[in-house]
């Protein structure tokens, strides 16, 4: 009987016997890349929402349906409350903000709690989608019909992307995270994109086609609730029900199936718990800052472009195209330099250049499309990759076995779901009547979170709670 083993075998020796089954571990990996490719698919899914819906059309036509139903003085008065028809969505995206952190973390402790993540994802999902096709029928002066369509959708939405952040830590090991939450967003940034070029399409040939601009700005924002719900099958179909790597004590903590019923009490101890990890929170604060930043840079740039600097709706699509076409390369570029700088220092570079930014688009021409264009560009270098490496570099910090919770408050402030910033966004724009100076108002944010995720040392958070500390951080 010969003793030779793999490792002493020839390389030109003739194989012996029957070919050898696939490696259990090749199984696993082609098993692996099946969920991965489920994972991105969401992010290529809700993208539409965040794209066509908050940042681009329904911003500026909310805006307009307020004005329809405003009195002399130019307000409208929402349960009796008297605000300016242009501060009518933003305040409307920090109301539906606030609602969805409550919502969130419930969700999130239910989820983790169960097991069920991919349900209430889906379900979330599928609820924002059939409020988001229900803007079709938001016109005339029925701003009421749109806030609320907007506060059902925004929350779903919130809810159902903190769930799909659960699964990051299970997807990927702690020095492919960068790279595989990098390629998450670009997939989401492509999606997005190739849904604004059917949108940008039809709203340019709306004439042609016989339908009024109205009509179609309320298709486009009817077809983003279709594509969510179409291409939600996917991780419907791909993903395991729970997210995560879940081991050791906190497995047996958190068994699957168990009942939600004690998910308040359990919601109670993980709030409790989350003092345990200070640092954590720490990076969690700065994250929600500058983050908070960025979301409202976002959603409230249509606004900003048409009502200050006069663009017409063909060009603030062509820009919000142009920082979907750029983010894509400017998240998958970001992902590279952080494998060699590390994901802290590459998120702090990308703060330095929204700052900048910021500063230009408040000196920005007026009826200057070019302009404009080139400033959806350096929003597009720095967004996609701030915001996945910022999501990577999370996930190294929460304990195992409570994603879904802590992704939960992270979703507090990401895509569409900041409060803080349309919130002084919109009091700016009260105060000033001014979108300039609504739109350097934002710098405060970037400024205080640079200065807190500066101090945070990444090393010593991730080492806190137990995983294993990524090659470059």
């Amino acid at each position: 009987m010969s003793t030779t083993n793999s490792a002493t075998h020839l390389p030109d020796d003739p194989p012996t016997g029957p070919a050898p089954d696939p490696a259990p571990a090749d199984a696993d990996g082609r098993a692996l890349e099946r969920i991965r490719f489920g994972w991105y698919v969401n992010d290529w899914a809700n993208a539409a929402f965040s794209a066509s819906v908050l940042t681009v059309f329904l911003g500026p036509y909310l805006t307009s349906v307020a004005k329809e139903a405003a009195d002399a003085a130019g307000d409208v008065h929402p349960l009796g409350l008297s605000i300016r028809a242009g501060s009518f969505f933003p305040y409307t995206v920090s109301f539906s903000v606030l609602i969805s952190v409550a919502v969130m973390l419930l969700t999130g402790t239910v989820a983790d709690r169960t097991g069920r993540h991919k349900e209430l994802m889906c379900g979330f999902a599928y609820v924002g989608a059939l409020a988001t096709m229900g803007m079709f029928f938001l016109d005339g002066d029925r701003y009421l019909l749109g806030g609320a369509l907007l506060v059902v959708a925004n929350i779903s939405y919130a809810v159902s992307v903190a769930l799909s952040y659960a699964y990051l830590p299970g997807l990927a090991s702690a020095d492919e995270r960068d790279a595989i939450s990098s390629k998450g967003w670009a997939y989401g940034y492509a999606g997005g994109g190739l849904l604004l070029i059917a949108s940008l399409a039809l709203f340019q040939g709306h004439e042609a086609l016989g339908v009024t601009s109205g009509t179609a700005v309320r298709i486009c924002l009817a077809s983003a609730g279709l594509w969510w719900a179409l291409f939600t099958i996917v991780p419907l179909l791909r993903l395991p029900s729970r997210a995560g790597a879940v081991s050791g004590r906190a497995a047996a903590d958190r068994p699957a199936g168990q009942p939600a019923a004690g998910s308040l009490r359990e919601l109670g101890r993980t709030l409790k718990g989350m003092r345990k990890h200070p640092l954590t929170l720490l990076y969690l604060g700065a994250f929600l800052c500058y983050n908070d930043g960025i979301q409202t840079v976002v959603s409230q740039a249509s606004l900003f472009g048409s009502e200050e600097l006069g663009m017409e709706q063909g060009a603030l699509v062509t820009a919000v195209l142009i920082v979907q076409i750029v983010a894509i390369g400017g998240a998958l570029t970001l992902g590279r330099i952080a494998q060699r700088y590390g994901a802290k220092r590459t998120i702090l570079g990308s703060l330095v250049g929204w700052v900048v930014t910021l500063a230009l688009g408040y000196f920005m021409p007026a009826h200057q499309p070019v302009w404009f264009y080139g400033l959806a560009a350096m929003i597009g270098l720095v967004l996609g990759g701030s915001q996945a490496l910022s999501r990577s570099l999370f996930s190294h910090l929460i304990p195992p076995g409570r994603e879904a919770e802590y992704f939960s408050l992270y979703k507090v402030s990401d895509r569409g779901t900041s409060w803080m910033g349309p919130l002084v966004f919109g009091l700016a724009y009260q105060l000033t009547g001014s979108y300039r100076s609504a739109i350097i108002s934002l710098l405060v944010f970037f400024v205080i979170g640079f200065a807190v995720l500066a101090k945070v040392p990444v090393r010593r958070a991730i080492e806190a709670v137990g995983n294993p500390v990524p090659e470059r951080i």
